[in-house]
């Protein structure tokens, strides 16, 4: 009799077996490790408190600065052969009104020479002057320091111990941590 109990036993507990994996699914897949080892393992930590950490940082930004400038131009009349030439004929015919004879012949060459200094003189008083405005421009930077968060100082709770992390991102509620162990020497 107890040959025949061994195998209906054996056929029992793989039958219990294959109907259980029936009703639940397949087995999960076993936890991977975290390192080279098996004493490494992942876990939840209940997240206490949040603080931002804070850096400055300085931004140099170069822009053109333009403003409007007032300028003055002169133009210069330069003297010109018409003037000059007109204002000899004018000359010399009012020097040949004054005068007789060699006189007159003097009057008129002195009035040529005065008249054609005047009528220079005349031609050259054109200068111009000229106002307005120009833009000018030159390049400045300015600097600004700018605060910006450089992390977060996470204090956290795993299995009723306490600890404190720098994190470069904010976790939320709950934290994932990696859990290793080793013997103590």
């Amino acid at each position: 009799m107890s040959r025949l109990l061994i195998p209906a036993l054996i056929l029992a507990v793989f039958a219990t077996s294959a109907s259980a994996q029936d009703r639940y699914g397949p087995p999960p897949p076993p936890p991977q490790s975290a390192g080279p080892d098996d004493n490494t393992h992942f876990g939840w930590a209940d997240v206490l408190r949040v603080d931002p950490v804070y850096g400055v940082s300085r931004v140099e930004t170069p822009r053109q600065e333009c403003y409007d400038q007032q300028v003055v131009t002169r133009q210069q009349g330069s003297g010109s052969a018409a003037g000059t030439i007109l204002g000899a004929v004018v000359g010399g015919v009012l020097g040949n009104t004054v005068g007789k004879g060699d006189g007159r012949k003097a009057a008129t060459v002195a009035g040529a020479v005065a008249g054609g200094v005047v009528g220079n003189n005349v031609s050259r008083s054109g200068d111009q002057v000229y106002q307005g405005t120009e833009t000018r421009c030159r390049d400045v930077s300015s600097v600004t320091e700018q605060r910006r968060i450089a992390g977060y100082d996470v204090e956290y709770r795993y299995r009723g111990e306490v600890y404190v992390s720098r994190l470069n991102y904010d976790p939320g509620e709950r934290l994932r941590v990696r859990v290793s162990v080793s013997p103590a020497d």
